[in-house]
């Protein structure tokens, strides 16, 4: 396994325990004008208030923020932008040029070596990247694109494309996709069970743990108040902020 350089991996840590969910795309929604990206300052702010991260777009932004103030070269990249499919991560540079993916939207471990010409690149199975599952790195048109291996036998992939997105156009991009929340709720965060990273993800009311060993769904709950307490239980969030945003939410299903 290649571990990303010290400067990186210090950076990415920085965002250890920070869960991607929709939550906060919806309470912000809620209490901002006409701009419904927040800026860093401002996620800092909700952050130290609230316990609260945010989407694919905040993170990577955030993230990209961070490696700025340690002078890593790093830029964003994406999928689908300006759509309701969008997704954002960032690619980060070593020394020598080398280009790893840093995907906290999607909850990664750590960031993973995408140069298909480098010396180090592993184009086999990899553990330890990514929760519950292996992962393939596989170059594909103008990007690559990586396929997760999860126990049961089930296949999924996503592609990124390479090229470094203006930042401008990214913050369009951001812009556009906080305007727009889907009507299913959504909580992702990296847990550390016996001595493994797990993926906990509540979505569309039901809440579940992916494992090396498959995925475990959690028992139903009814209330706002019981689903309160297990994602503020994962999560650490507030609870009053928990109980606005998903009774926004709710009132999304009348």
């Amino acid at each position: 396994m290649i571990e990303a350089p010290a400067a990186i991996l210090t950076v990415w840590h920085q965002f250890d325990g920070f869960p991607v969910e929709t939550l906060t795309k919806a309470w912000y929604y809620q209490r901002s004008g006409e701009n419904k990206q927040r800026s860093v300052e401002q996620m800092q702010k909700h952050y130290h208030q609230y316990k609260i991260t945010g989407n694919c777009f905040d993170l990577a932004i955030w993230l990209l923020s961070a490696f700025d103030a340690e002078g890593v070269k790093a830029y964003p990249i994406g999928s689908h932008l300006k759509t309701v499919q969008a997704h954002a991560a960032i690619l980060a540079e070593d020394q020598s040029g080398r280009r790893f993916l840093c995907d906290l939207g999607d909850q990664w471990i750590q960031p993973i070596l995408i140069d298909f010409t480098s010396k180090a690149f592993d184009s086999n199975k990899q553990t330890g990247f990514f929760p519950g599952a292996e992962v393939q790195v596989r170059p594909v048109e103008k990007g690559f694109e990586i396929v997760y291996f999860r126990p049961n036998g089930k296949k999924s992939s996503q592609v990124y494309m390479t090229e470094p997105i203006e930042r401008d156009y990214f913050w369009e991009a951001a812009e556009y996709s906080q305007h727009h929340i889907h009507p299913e709720p959504l909580v992702e965060v990296r847990l550390q069970e016996k001595g493994e990273t797990v993926h906990w993800e509540f979505d569309n009311w039901h809440s579940f743990r992916s494992t090396k060993t498959g995925l475990y769904r959690d028992s139903n709950v009814e209330t706002l108040q019981e689903w309160v307490a297990r994602i503020h239980e994962k999560t650490q969030y507030d609870k009053e902020f928990l109980l606005e945003a998903l009774s926004y939410y709710e009132d999304l299903k009348q």
